[in-house]
């Protein structure tokens, strides 16, 4: 009796052995998931475009009148000073005037005397830019030693007057330059043995061609001695001191993109980024076709490089820059990955803020937790309300995901 009450206690374990095995064989499995924890920090939110830089002003001589132009040995480069010598240019005959020709040279003499005046009035109105842009500086910088000015307002004060400092100088150039047409158009008007001067020979003497403003040459269209007909550019010169950074972005993107904005310019070549700041968004835009054959509308914006860095002056003309634009700057703000988000079914939202996340509570289920989204870049996302910081949320949730569905978070 005793053999039978062991093996029928035998057969029972078995059969509830068996039971369970398939009981645990057919329940539900957790589902593996990734997972990530709500944190605190600092969250930024750019706009990231290329660009290329150019310069502000450049200067093309020309030849004042048609000749021999001879050999000119500067190259793409070479630094030349305001005033110093860069081409030699020998004058052709100067032919006969008639009346008809005469009255026009006359004219273009009145136009060249008004130039003058005009690029005149434009430099003084620049000193005086100048000087109150200098005025402006120093003053933030007063207040800013008491405190009662920001850093962003001093470093918006000091791009100021740097910026009218330049703008003194093309006005200058520019007076320079009207002031060469005016004597252009009066030797045009000079009678022919007296509109060039003579060389100890008896004939023309070559006229000396000075560069209108200090920089680099940038271009030199004609290398050998050849003839040349007047206004032919022999000589273009840049300030590479001068530089600015033109970005062309979608007009949706540049309405965030203000004035003042900071800018951190890399993949220029260096081993560090550099600093600069949006100082215009261009008003008109235009169309223009991707490389994947579609129409967008974009707008330039115009970045200005901090003047304060040495490593900048290695830069040049047309270099294409990466640009990335500062739009949001947010400090100790709730922040998780954006791949954890999706559209709330309940509350439909077209600006995107009205968002969802499942998280998983402590006996390892998911629950469905709507959340209020403050902004969002291209890795994580900025909350306003909805979580608290170490929550743990699922990352890139399966679509089989329903709320309280057991999960387990994904060994990495």
């Amino acid at each position: 009796m005793s053999m039978t009450l062991r093996k029928r206690a035998v057969l029972a374990a078995g059969g509830l052995a068996l039971v369970a095995a398939l009981a645990w064989a057919f329940s539900p499995r957790p589902l593996a998931v990734q997972t990530a924890a709500v944190t605190r920090g600092l969250y930024e939110q750019a706009i990231e475009e290329d660009g290329r830089t150019r310069l502000r002003e450049r200067w093309v001589l020309s030849a004042p009148v048609a000749g021999r132009l001879q050999r000119i040995t500067l190259r793409e480069g070479d630094a030349v000073a305001e005033g110093d010598t860069v081409a030699w240019l020998q004058p052709g005959a100067a032919p006969l005037l008639d009346a008809r020709t005469e009255r026009q040279n006359r004219a273009q003499r009145e136009a060249a005397a008004a130039a003058v005046q005009r690029a005149l009035a434009t430099e003084a109105q620049a000193r005086t830019a100048r000087e109150q842009a200098e005025l402006a500086e120093r003053r933030s910088a007063q207040l800013a030693a008491q405190g009662f000015v920001s850093a962003t307002q001093r470093d918006a004060d000091r791009l100021n007057t740097h910026a009218a400092r330049q703008g003194l100088e093309a006005a200058s150039a520019a007076v320079r330059m009207a002031r060469e047409d005016l004597v252009r158009a009066e030797a045009a008007l000079a009678p022919p043995a007296a509109a060039l001067p003579l060389s100890r020979a008896g004939g023309q003497a070559p006229l000396r061609l000075r560069a209108p403003h200090g920089g680099q040459v940038l271009a030199v269209p004609l290398t050998s001695e050849t003839s040349v007909a007047a206004g032919t550019a022999l000589l273009e010169i840049g300030d590479l001191r001068q530089l600015e950074v033109v970005a062309e972005l979608l007009t949706a993107d540049a309405v965030q993109a203000r004035a003042g904005a900071p800018v951190q310019i890399d993949r220029w070549g260096g081993e560090t980024p550099l600093r600069g700041r949006v100082r215009r968004v261009e008003p008109a835009g235009y169309t223009k076709v991707s490389a994947l054959g579609v129409e967008e509308q974009r707008v330039k914006v115009l970045i200005d490089i901090d003047p304060d860095q040495p490593a900048a002056a290695a830069l040049g003309d047309g270099w294409r820059v990466g640009l990335r634009i500062l739009t949001l700057r947010q400090t100790d703000a709730l922040q998780l990955p954006v791949a954890a988000l999706f559209p709330r079914p309940d509350a439909p939202d077209p600006q995107g803020r009205a968002m969802a996340v499942y998280t998983v509570d402590a006996e390892g289920h998911a629950r469905l937790r709507p959340v209020t989204l403050g902004g969002r870049n291209g890795q994580q996302a900025w909350l306003r309300d909805g979580l608290a910081a170490g929550a743990t949320v699922i990352v890139y949730p399966p679509a089989g995901l329903t709320e309280g569905a057991r999960v387990q978070a994904r060994t990495p």
